[in-house]
């Protein structure tokens, strides 16, 4: 019998569901059976796993797993695991995914390391609110794509694009599924594309900064929509992104730089795709086992490191029980910063900082005329430069790149003394001398080295 008009109204609709933690701590996660070609639901409560195809929460609404006849599942542009499978320990499941890589492509051991990590990091990335990114970079034919779909396949939620997509629907299927994004050829021709990308990567490591986009609604009413971009993010390119602050939030491997390994196989075998699925699946049980008590562990900053690549990068360090990886980690963020504060060095700004730095040192406290400055930058730089050295032009650099403030005194602009303390810590930021309150920059590594419990978590 067919039910009336208002019990078909009363009768609660079903929520489609990718993932969700419930107030009870229960797990749900979407999996895909790739022989059946269905969906279902993993579902982790009080310590075990079980498949079921709905679930109905305490509030009396039904959880429904997206279908698999979903465009992104159908063709594997997303990839799920299939089912929970017991790992052993932390360290046999990063074994085995070492071991995976290793198989199919060729890194430096540092790096190896690091991504291996990386990966458990995925799994576990919702525990954290700051991310970094891992990228591959070089010219064509280095294996930067096959780096992606290996280190992809095994990656939480993966989800695979390229630069030949339009930016749309990466903002819809990030904000649906919230796993990886996969990200090959990431270097755009044009500019309004680019520009478009490099939102997701500029608001995607730290949680809480959606992007706002407007869409049509059913009434043909321009609609504002927050999509949530932030997650895990591997990425391939062969240049770098111009912004500097962009560029820090990536751990990269420069790729070409090595001859190839004789035993590295040309085409990918098909059995990759079913090792690939065994390892989704130990680490779906990984997470389960591990979300909840991961945990942040502030005790791994770095001294020699600026707050924001500490900030980045403790989420990763703190999933890793390794500390040689963790060293490997923290040498590849120390060559960041350098590489970030030479070219810094190298900027008009730093030029003019210099200046100022030698005259407040000869005379502490005593103001520096805006013309004074102007007359020895141009005897010790102006060389190097084209365009005349004018008042304006210094002034232009220390206001709106600086800023640093001149006021007139006695009908001279002047950098006052009291922009000394300034002066030293921009100086510091320029990579011109080491820290005036904190540690020496140059000493690296003489942190101590947090523990952990031998699962990769850290207690709370």
């Amino acid at each position: 019998m067919m039910p009336s008009p208002i019990q078909q109204k009363s009768r609660k609709v079903g929520t489609t569901t990718v993932s969700v933690a419930l107030p009870d701590e229960t797990l749900v996660e979407l999996v895909f059976d790739p022989v059946a070609e269905s969906t279902a639901f993993a579902v982790f409560r009080d310590g075990s796993t079980a498949i079921e195809g709905t679930l109905r929460v305490d509030t009396g609404e039904e959880l429904i797993p997206v279908p698999a006849k979903n465009n992104l599942i159908k063709h594997r542009v997303v990839l799920l695991p299939e089912r929970p499978l017991e790992f052993g320990s932390t360290l046999e499941l990063v074994s085995s995914i070492r071991e995976y890589i290793c198989r199919y492509v060729d890194l430096s051991d540092e790096f190896l390391g690091i991504a291996s990590y990386y990966i458990l990091l995925t799994w576990v990335y919702d525990a954290f609110n700051e991310l970094p990114y891992l990228r591959v970079r070089g010219d064509f034919g280095c294996g930067k794509t096959r780096a992606l779909l290996i280190l992809g396949s095994i990656c939480y939620k993966p989800f695979f694009a390229s630069g030949a997509s339009t930016v749309s629907p990466i903002f819809h299927t990030i904000d649906t599924f919230r796993g990886t994004l996969v990200f090959d050829e990431a270097d755009f021709r044009f500019s309004d594309e680019k520009a478009e990308l490099v939102k997701i990567f500029n608001n995607g490591n730290v949680r809480g900064f959606p992007v706002l986009r407007t869409t049509m609604n059913a009434k043909r009413e321009f609609d504002p929509v927050a999509f949530l971009v932030y997650g895990p993010k591997v990425v391939g390119m062969r240049d770098a992104f111009q912004d500097a602050a962009l560029e820090s939030r990536f751990i990269t491997e420069e790729m070409g730089q090595r001859v190839v390994r004789r035993d590295i196989p040309i085409n990918l075998p098909d059995h990759q795709k079913e090792e690939a699925l065994e390892l989704r699946n130990k680490l779906l049980l990984y997470r389960f086992r591990n979300l909840k008590q991961t945990r942040i562990d502030s005790r791994l900053a770095s001294p020699a490191l600026s707050h924001r690549l500490n900030q980045i990068l403790i989420p990763l360090l703190s999933v890793i029980p390794d500390q040689t990886v963790q060293q490997d980690i923290l040498r590849a963020a120390k060559a960041l910063e350098y590489s970030v504060t030479a070219e810094r060095a190298s900027h008009p700004e730093a030029q003019v900082l210099a200046i100022l730095r030698q005259c407040f040192a000869e005379s502490p406290e005593v103001s520096i005329s805006i013309a004074d400055l102007t007359r020895a930058f141009s005897a010790q730089f102006g060389t190097e430069y084209d365009r005349p050295i004018t008042n304006r032009y210094i002034g232009s650099l220390l206001h709106r790149r600086l800023h640093l403030y001149a006021y007139k005194s006695h009908g001279v602009f002047v950098i006052p003394a009291s922009e000394r303390g300034k002066v030293l810590v921009l100086c510091k930021r320029y990579g011109m001398l080491a820290d005036p309150e904190g540690p020496d920059l140059s000493v690296w590594g003489r942190g101590d080295v947090g523990t952990t419990d031998g699962h990769g978590a850290r207690p709370a």
